[in-house]
């Protein structure tokens, strides 16, 4: 069985980090996806928007830390986690799925604010080049 997931969209708000009281760091941040498609029935072009809940954690949370704010495009590989919660005051019993990284990469080609130095190529979470997205299979 597989459950693999590759995800390329834009970062909607900045990273939120947490860190927990075994000290491990982890980070949410929030991308959209968008497919484009033209209608045969209407004879025209259309777009669908999907936002996707990405969880990362230690040295890809303080990567997502320093080199990840609104509006950085990423490339993230993962895999599909659901859990189920519960609203204490409701009862209510909702399913929140999201994706829980094995790679992220940047994709967007300006610098950090601050004084730090940025090179895409050097700074990776995984440490494999940066994929052009043209170049991609779907």
């Amino acid at each position: 069985m597989v459950n693999k997931v590759v995800l390329i969209g834009n970062v909607g708000a900045d990273p939120e980090i947490r860190t927990l009281e075994s000290g491990v760091k982890m980070a949410r941040i929030r991308i959209a996806t968008t497919e484009r498609y033209f209608s045969s029935t209407t004879g025209e072009k259309k777009e669908h928007t999907e936002w996707h809940t990405i969880t990362l954690w230690r040295s890809q949370a303080d990567f997502a830390e320093r080199y990840i704010q609104k509006g950085t495009q990423v490339y993230v590989e993962g895999k599909i986690r659901s859990r189920e919660l519960t609203d204490m005051t409701t009862g209510y019993r909702r399913t929140a799925i999201e994706i829980h990284a094995d790679d992220i990469k940047t994709l967007s080609r300006r610098a950090p604010q601050g004084n730090e130095t940025y090179n895409n190529q050097n700074f990776n979470a995984s440490e494999q080049s940066i994929p052009n997205p043209e170049n991609l299979p779907f």
